[in-house]
């Protein structure tokens, strides 16, 4: 595997990760929507976290990143069924 695709690899299993997280929280969906939810709730949680000041003290970076990551993405699913 190259260098550079690494880092999306790592990216789309956070993403994976935090998409099945929100959906065991909030319910539903399936791969492509845990999917698609976890990445787009790591660019929501990543925004509301730094926007709010908010910092976890935790020292590893993934096991941060995979809690913002299922933040955004319970954001992002409670909103879209509120839209929808």
């Amino acid at each position: 595997m190259s260098i550079i695709s690494q880092p999306w690899v790592i990216f789309l299993l956070i993403g994976l990760v935090a998409g099945f997280l929100a959906s065991l929280v909030v319910g539903g969906g399936g791969l492509i929507s845990c999917l698609l939810s976890g990445i787009i709730g790591a660019f929501v949680g990543g925004f509301l976290f730094h926007a709010l000041g908010i910092s976890l003290g935790i020292e590893n970076v993934l096991v941060v990143e995979i809690i913002h990551a299922t933040v955004g993405a319970i954001v992002v699913v409670i909103l879209a069924r509120a839209i929808a």
